[in-house]
């Protein structure tokens, strides 16, 4: 049976406490450019990848909403509706046709899977060339998302079981799923509900992680975890905070992997050394990421600039 019905991630949507305040940071800071409007959504996209990487839309707090997993095709969303139908734990929210609610989605559905976690399959639709796309300091694309559960292995099995994708590593405390040759388009983690834990955004290389950063501490924005390369995935990375408290990554040389890949399971991975870094050179996160990688977004709203940004003389 044929299950490679997701292709990849295209999409991520927020509630913001301050719609002008986000743009102005994932526009200007983090490198994204914005590419319409609609009924009080803000569409965003990167220099490459999908038409669509980041939604936003103003509200009373700030909010994880949503993801947007990109179809093979018409086919696979309507092979994904019919295996939907008889799962306990998911209910339709829109059959599959065409969605105009956001720009590049063509055909597809929206779902509510386990813990309320809901899910658009859209099939995309083709994106002009981005003007920017050759700049180095810009994301290439959002090519991973983390989620925090109360209830991972639930969660786990539904993404692997009902929407197809491979489980590539697990942790004692995480769950890194595949759905091509990326070692992880989508992570879980043990956390308290079901909540954002990050987004990672895909810069062409080292070089352009550094001049992202350096964008960044020029918005005065400061690192919050790196620069460091990750144990699973063997990813490089750049973490920042939000002015909402979400944390965002910069990444690049994901480890790619085959359909033969085997699983590492949490005794391989206890064995590793025991820090957060494989080079040894990124220690902790810092408190304010580590709150917001738990997904208490609106705990961080006042804590995410420096003093220069807030005003105060340093």
């Amino acid at each position: 049976m044929d299950n490679t019905w997701i292709t990849g991630l295209a999409s991520i949507a927020l509630e913001v406490a301050d719609l002008e305040r986000s743009t102005t940071f994932y526009t200007q800071a983090w490198g994204l450019a914005q590419v319409g409007e609609a009924s009080g959504r803000r569409f965003f996209r990167c220099a490459q990848g999908a038409p669509v990487a980041l939604s936003l839309r103003q509200g009373r707090r700030a909010r994880f909403e949503s993801i947007t997993l990109q179809a093979r095709d018409a086919a696979a969303v309507q092979s994904l509706h019919a295996r939907l139908a008889g799962e306990p734990v998911a209910r339709i929210l829109a059959a599959p046709g065409l969605l105009s609610d956001e720009p590049g989605k063509d055909y597809g559905m929206v779902f509510e899977g386990p813990q309320g976690l809901r899910i658009v399959v859209a099939v995309a639709a083709a994106a002009a060339p981005m003007t920017h796309a050759t700049d180095p300091t810009r994301p290439l694309s959002l090519t991973h998302v983390v989620l925090n559960s109360a209830d991972m292995p639930q969660l786990s099995a539904f993404f692997t079981r009902v929407l197809g994708l491979s489980l590539s590593d697990r942790t004692d405390r995480m769950d890194f799923l595949r759905c091509g040759a990326d070692h992880h388009t989508v992570a879980l983690a043990h956390g308290n509900a079901l909540s954002l834990n990050h987004a990672a955004f895909e810069m062409r290389d080292i070089d352009s992680i550094m001049y992202g950063t350096g964008r960044l501490l020029d918005h005065g924005y400061v690192v919050e975890w790196g620069l460091g390369r990750h144990g699973p995935g063997n990813n490089v990375f750049s973490y920042f905070v939000d002015p909402d408290g979400f944390a965002v990554e910069y990444t690049t040389e994901m480890e790619q992997v085959g359909e033969d890949y085997e699983p590492h399971f949490a005794d391989y991975w206890s064995a590793f050394p025991r820090r957060p870094c494989r080079w040894g050179v990124a220690r902790k996160p810092s408190e304010r990421m580590m709150r917001a990688m738990a997904g208490a977004a609106e705990t961080c709203l006042q804590a995410n600039r420096t003093p220069l940004q807030a005003g105060i003389q340093p």
